[in-house]
């Protein structure tokens, strides 16, 4: 027992407490009321908070009591649970802010999207790791694809993009285990194009991409390229062009569509939509170098930002940190995927590898897209901040999400044996 207390990676629990112990300390502050009655007031967030985080760790010992063997063994029966979980959210599920992503169990819910992330993540590294397969081959990647497509798809019409959202990053371990980069080429091209197109209209991205095209064809004329594959590229972007009008209007609910045109400055809604980030702004600017202190922010304390101890808390820590404390919670972020990522290229085995990558993944979308969307750099998509934002759920989902590869990491030379 002690020899394997000893094989856990300390540097990434360290950094796991570190980030729930100041996550805590700001959802106190954002949620801090003249009726709380102390630390453990199930009544206040922080209160709930601290009960979620002392019940984690019970649930981190016993994810590092169970044998490593365990989760790729039965990766595919855990799969196939947080699928029938997904679905059964629209016969029981509870609908919380719109969303049917819930299920109630008195004063209690839980959301199985947050669990189902690290099942699709045992499942595809099962999958990739299978002996029989290998990831170039186009048969293999569409299996690969449905296996991260089925729990999106069954998320989004609950309707919860953000969530479904997150599957993106199952892509990073695809490319670590040599996924072709074209698919990243046609994804970035394809969002580029769409962002691009709502800005300036479908006729000015055409010429743009035209000329483009007529550019690099000249400058490789020596290579002797096939014009008509820059004939092809150009009608499917123009195509492409053309078709993001009835995407944006039909596809898009009017909230959607509302938060693409704030981000990009084609509407000006401080008020309503936008309500959330204009405040959020407010709040991390005022904080300036060191920020107002904990517990004093004005913006915080006068309850400016809705909700804002969960997917917005990241503004609680810039109003009360300042620039200086915001850094430092990047930082802590950075070093955890650096860690995680280090951890998993040691590995000796690819499932742990694979499963490594996945975690890394998921980690950095959560972090990007949170902190773009709470500083306005992206559109409003309601995805929570990795164990900062108040959920039981997401802590949870994120806590059994990490502590299975630290688990993994450290059977990693004895794993079978």
């Amino acid at each position: 027992m002690l020899r394997s207390i000893a094989n856990f990676d300390w540097i990434t629990i360290l950094i796991f407490f570190v980030l729930v112990g100041f996550g805590w300390g700001n959802i106190y502050s954002a949620s801090l009321s003249d009726a709380a009655t102390g630390y453990l007031d199930l009544g206040q967030p922080y209160g709930k908070q601290l009960l979620f985080i002392i019940l984690s760790v019970f649930l981190i010992i016993i994810m590092l009591s169970i044998e490593a063997k365990f989760y790729e063994k039965f990766s595919g029966v855990i799969y196939i649970i947080a699928l029938l979980s997904l679905i059964g959210l629209f016969v029981f599920g509870k609908t919380i802010s719109g969303a049917t992503s819930w299920y109630s169990f008195g004063s209690f819910s839980l959301q199985p999207s947050e669990f189902a992330k690290a099942a699709t993540a045992l499942a595809l590294a099962k999958y990739i790791s299978d002996i029989e397969t290998n990831v170039k081959n186009i048969k293999h990647q569409l299996k690969a694809f449905v296996i991260i497509a089925l729990p999106a798809l069954i998320i989004i019409p609950q309707p919860d993009p953000g969530s479904a959202l997150v599957y993106a990053a199952f892509f990073f371990p695809l490319y670590r285990e040599g996924l072709s980069g074209v698919y990243l080429a046609v994804g970035i091209s394809a969002i580029t194009l769409f962002v691009t197109t709502l800005l300036i209209g479908p006729l000015m991205v055409s010429i743009c991409t035209a000329t483009l095209l007529i550019l690099i064809f000249l400058f490789n004329r020596k290579r002797k390229p096939k014009l008509s594959h820059y004939l092809g590229l150009l009608i499917i972007a123009v195509g492409l062009a053309y078709s993001v009008s009835y995407i944006f209007n039909n596809v898009f609910e009017q909230r959607h569509r509302d938060r693409f045109n704030i981000v990009l400055g084609k509407e000006v809604d401080s008020k309503g939509i936008g309500y959330n980030t204009n405040q959020s702004e407010i709040a991390i600017g005022s904080g300036s170098w060191f920020g107002r202190g904990w517990t004093e922010g004005t913006q915080t304390k006068g309850n400016f930002v809705p909700e804002q101890h969960t997917d917005y808390i990241f503004s609680t820590v810039g109003e009360e940190w300042g620039f200086l404390g915001s850094t430092l919670v990047v930082v802590l972020f950075v070093a955890l995927l650096l860690r995680i990522i280090y951890l998993a290229e040691r590995q000796k085995r690819q499932f742990n590898r694979i499963y490594g990558y996945s975690v890394a993944g998921i980690l950095f979308v959560h972090f990007l897209v949170n902190i773009g969307m709470v500083t306005g750099i992206f559109p409003t998509v309601g995805i929570p901040l990795p164990f900062f934002s108040y959920g039981g759920s997401g802590l949870w989902g994120f806590t059994i999400l990490l502590f299975i590869f630290i688990k993994l990491d450290s059977e990693r030379l004895t794993f079978w044996s």
